[in-house]
Protein backbone atom coordinates (compact mmCIF):
# COMPACT_ATOMS: atom_id res chain seq x y z
CA UNK A 1 0.00 0.00 0.00
CA UNK A 2 1.45 3.23 -1.05
CA UNK A 3 2.27 6.08 2.08
CA UNK A 4 -0.63 8.46 2.16
CA UNK A 5 -0.50 11.12 -1.07
CA UNK A 6 3.31 10.49 -1.75
CA UNK A 7 2.59 7.62 -4.14
CA UNK A 8 5.58 6.35 -2.67
CA UNK A 9 6.45 2.91 -0.43
CA UNK A 10 8.85 2.81 2.38
CA UNK A 11 10.74 -0.46 2.82
CA UNK A 12 14.00 -1.65 4.84
CA UNK A 13 16.42 -3.79 3.11
CA UNK A 14 19.25 -4.96 5.21
CA UNK A 15 17.85 -2.29 8.36
CA UNK A 16 18.05 0.79 6.03
CA UNK A 17 14.86 2.24 5.21
CA UNK A 18 14.59 3.01 1.50
CA UNK A 19 11.27 4.68 -0.37
CA UNK A 20 10.71 3.60 -4.23
CA UNK A 21 7.62 4.60 -6.32
CA UNK A 22 4.71 2.51 -5.77
CA UNK A 23 4.68 -0.35 -8.11
CA UNK A 24 8.00 -0.51 -8.34
CA UNK A 25 9.74 -4.26 -7.45
CA UNK A 26 12.04 -5.14 -4.74
CA UNK A 27 14.98 -5.37 -7.13
CA UNK A 28 14.70 -1.85 -7.54
CA UNK A 29 14.43 -1.13 -4.10
CA UNK A 30 17.32 -3.41 -3.60
CA UNK A 31 19.42 -1.48 -6.12
CA UNK A 32 18.35 2.03 -4.55
CA UNK A 33 19.68 0.61 -1.40
CA UNK A 34 23.16 -0.17 -2.94
CA UNK A 35 23.31 -3.84 -1.87
CA UNK A 36 23.58 -6.88 -4.02
CA UNK A 37 20.68 -9.13 -4.02
CA UNK A 38 23.43 -12.16 -3.40
CA UNK A 39 27.20 -13.13 -3.85
CA UNK A 40 27.87 -16.13 -5.79
CA UNK A 41 30.12 -18.97 -4.52
CA UNK A 42 33.17 -17.71 -5.48
CA UNK A 43 32.25 -14.22 -3.81
CA UNK A 44 30.87 -11.94 -6.82
CA UNK A 45 27.90 -9.75 -5.91
CA UNK A 46 24.70 -10.86 -7.94
CA UNK A 47 21.91 -8.72 -9.26
CA UNK A 48 19.08 -9.19 -11.50
CA UNK A 49 20.28 -10.45 -14.69
CA UNK A 50 16.95 -11.59 -16.88
CA UNK A 51 14.37 -9.26 -14.79
CA UNK A 52 11.42 -12.23 -15.46
CA UNK A 53 11.88 -14.43 -12.66
CA UNK A 54 14.25 -16.91 -14.65
CA UNK A 55 17.54 -17.02 -13.67
CA UNK A 56 16.74 -16.62 -9.55
CA UNK A 57 19.85 -14.19 -9.40
CA UNK A 58 17.96 -11.83 -7.79
CA UNK A 59 16.79 -13.90 -4.73
CA UNK A 60 16.60 -12.21 -1.28
CA UNK A 61 14.78 -12.92 1.68
CA UNK A 62 11.26 -10.90 2.57
CA UNK A 63 9.85 -10.60 5.73
CA UNK A 64 11.74 -14.01 6.63
CA UNK A 65 10.87 -16.03 3.89
CA UNK A 66 13.93 -17.00 1.55
CA UNK A 67 14.34 -17.51 -1.65
CA UNK A 68 12.08 -14.63 -3.56
CA UNK A 69 12.61 -13.53 -6.67
CA UNK A 70 12.75 -9.53 -6.09
CA UNK A 71 11.82 -8.53 -10.04
CA UNK A 72 9.14 -10.36 -9.30
CA UNK A 73 7.60 -8.70 -6.32
CA UNK A 74 6.25 -5.72 -6.01
CA UNK A 75 7.39 -3.36 -2.70
CA UNK A 76 4.40 -3.06 -0.06
CA UNK A 77 5.08 -0.80 3.20
CA UNK A 78 7.16 -2.46 6.04
CA UNK A 79 8.49 -4.75 4.10
CA UNK A 80 11.44 -6.43 5.82
CA UNK A 81 14.22 -7.44 2.56
CA UNK A 82 17.40 -9.39 3.40
CA UNK A 83 20.15 -9.59 1.49
CA UNK A 84 23.14 -12.16 1.80
CA UNK A 85 25.34 -9.64 -0.30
Amino acid sequence: MPDSKSGSVTLSVNGSRVSVVAGATVAVAVAIAGQACRTSVSGEPRGPLCGMGICYECRVSINGMPHCRSCQILCQSGMDVRTDG
